[in-house]
């Protein structure tokens, strides 16, 4: 599903990453972890094409996305990757429901074909009264089950998030790693999370340690 071959970055004088090569299989849940400034989440940007790496390739379900020029590569990013962040990055004007169909409004899907989607998934997810509340109406819990939410609308091959459950409290923690298990069974997606969470790596299929821009 995702292989990354030599990879490295760097910003200025700082080398970031120093050459990392990895597999991920399709349905796997590996958790990226290590101390702050090992390069996790820069991995993990360039693993979701919003940055590029110096040198090595980043090939995602058979297709090297370090060959793609912008566009063709942000309408990929769009169709292929969700992406779950620590504080959420909801848009505060819209509600849950409008958040939820962003992805799908870019893609130029059809109304009515994103929009039972998006319904389907808050409702999935315990939002189903939610959806025209804004962000500042709901609770941190039900902000990043809305991102999740957003993450999942056009159906994504994998699920990348850095510090997902960074902002919540101990319950709604164990909620989100627990859904995470839950939407793998459910849709067979991938997922890579970078975590400071002990505990949620513990969980994962796999965890990969970074440390100075190497896997140990």
């Amino acid at each position: 599903m995702i292989s990354l071959s030599n990879i490295t970055k760097s910003f200025g004088s700082l080398q970031v990453l120093k050459g990392i090569s990895l597999h991920i299989d399709k349905g796997e849940i590996v958790s990226i972890v290590g101390p702050s400034g090992a390069g996790k989440t820069t991995l993990l940007q360039i693993m979701g094409t919003l940055d590029k790496p110096d040198t090595g390739s980043v090939v995602i379900n058979g297709t090297d996305v370090t060959k793609m020029k912008d566009r063709e590569l942000s309408r990929f990013r769009n169709l292929h990757l969700g992406f779950v962040f620590q504080f959420h990055q909801l848009l505060p004007e819209f509600t849950a429901l409008e958040n939820v169909m962003i992805p799908a409004m870019i893609a130029r899907k059809a109304k009515k074909e994103y929009e039972p989607r998006a319904k389907e998934l808050l409702d999935l997810l315990g939002l189903s009264d939610r959806m025209t509340h804004k962000p500042n109406e709901l609770s941190g819990g039900e902000k990043q089950r809305v991102a999740v939410a957003r993450a999942l609308i056009n159906n994504p091959d994998v699920i990348l998030a850095d510090e997902p459950s960074g902002s919540l409290d101990s319950a709604n923690k164990s909620e989100l790693h627990q859904l995470f298990f839950d939407l793998r069974k459910q849709f067979n997606q991938t997922f890579v999370i970078v975590t400071h969470d002990e505990s949620l790596a513990a969980t994962t299929d796999r965890t990969i340690n970074l440390k100075d821009g190497l896997i140990i």
